[in-house]
This record gives C-alpha cells, structure tokens and sequence, in this order.
C-alpha cells in the first residue's frame, strides 16, 4: 500500500525555506575568533617564542577579519538578488 497521496501545490505558491546565513556566518567568524585567541596559547604551550605566537595570532585575525568582510558583502549580494527574483513576475517590455 502507498501512503496518502497529497494534491500537487504550485511550486510557485508554495512558501520558500530561507536558510538562516546571518546565523551560520555569525558563528562561523565566532570559531574563528575563538581559534585566534586558541593557537596562540597551543603555540605558547608548546614553547613558541612570544614574538611568533603574537605574529601569528596577528596573521589569523587579519585573516577572519577579511573572510568576515567578505562574507558579510555576500550576503548582501545574495539579498538582493533574491530581491530581483522576487520582482521578476512583471514582464520586461
């Protein structure tokens, strides 16, 4: 036996699932941040000079402060190019 059938919805009506990339972002550049403060102390630990655990945790923030701003400007892109999607229904003439 088959289950119980559903009627087709019109893929057009039919409400979007919008995925949470502020959330995802946001705890992405949080790892990151925490790795930053993290290697350091393990380089430290593991009987790194100060001077190169200070460069490279200087190397690793440089680094998530430029993926943040990246990812930010793409998400900004992806709003409003969904917002150009959204607008699409009019015919260009």
């Amino acid at each position: 036996m088959s289950g119980p059938s559903h009627p087709a919805e019109d893929p057009s009506t039919a409400p979007r699932p919008q995925p949470a990339p502020a959330t995802t972002a946001t705890g992405l550049i949080r790892w990151a941040a925490f790795s930053c403060l993290l290697v350091p102390v393990v380089l430290l630990w593991y009987g790194t000079s100060l001077a190169g655990a200070a460069g490279t945790a200087l190397g690793l923030a440089a680094v998530t402060g430029a993926c943040r701003l990246l990812l930010r400007r793409s998400e900004r892109l992806a709003a409003r190019g969904s917002e150009r999607r959204d607008g699409e229904n009019t015919p260009v003439g």
